[in-house]
């Protein structure tokens, strides 16, 4: 049996997964208790952590173990921190500020056709957006889980999270609202043929 493996990204209503403008702070500044009572939730579901290269990165700067101790970060980022984790790079060498992390090179398609079919916990992938969009052409991609804040970041956004992807129909298997102005969408993608 394979693993189920989620796309999980964070968006602006345009479609961005980050922006060029300090004045936002984190998630565009608009999270509130009932999206971070779900991001704690989730991340203490079992399950393995996927990284590209340069998400990881971006994650060890921001919250590795040495940057900021359990005490000092979001409780959800604990969690998530704690999991074990799957790096893809071909750049990477430890040792890591991480807690679990692993590092595999090659070609991606194979190592995650590999590690879900020997997973026995789903893996779930924050961000790392150019690995995800080849994974998903791969079929690869069981769900995409898109949490869509209440922004439009037409002039800061940056990282287009489908920018030269490949066309996809999607089937909406999950919806949620958080704070009354945040969703959670959760597609089954399909190769558009």
């Amino acid at each position: 049996m394979s693993a189920t493996y989620t796309f999980d990204v964070y968006s602006s209503l345009d479609g961005f997964a980050s922006y060029d403008d300090a004045d936002w702070g984190p998630y565009w500044g608009k999270h509130g208790p009932e999206f971070l009572d779900r991001r704690f939730a989730l991340y203490g579901e079992a399950q393995r952590m996927v990284f590209g290269a340069n998400t990881f990165r971006l994650m060890a700067e921001m919250v590795g173990v040495s940057k900021v101790p359990d005490e000092a970060l979001d409780r959800e980022n604990v969690r998530m921190r704690r999991l074990p984790t799957t790096v893809v790079s071909s750049t990477l060498e430890g040792p890591f500020d991480w807690p679990d992390a692993t590092v595999v090179s090659g070609d991606a398609v194979e190592l995650i056709t590999r590690l879900k079919e020997e997973s026995d916990v789903p893996l779930r992938s924050h961000g790392s957006l150019s690995l995800n969009r080849a994974l998903m052409a791969a079929g690869l991609v069981d769900q995409v889980q898109v949490t869509v804040f209440p922004v439009i970041a037409g002039r800061s956004g940056v990282e287009p999270i489908f920018g030269g992807a490949a066309d996809f129909d999607l089937e909406l298997i999950e919806t949620r609202t958080f704070d009354g102005h945040t969703q959670e969408l959760i597609y089954r993608p399909t190769l558009h043929a």
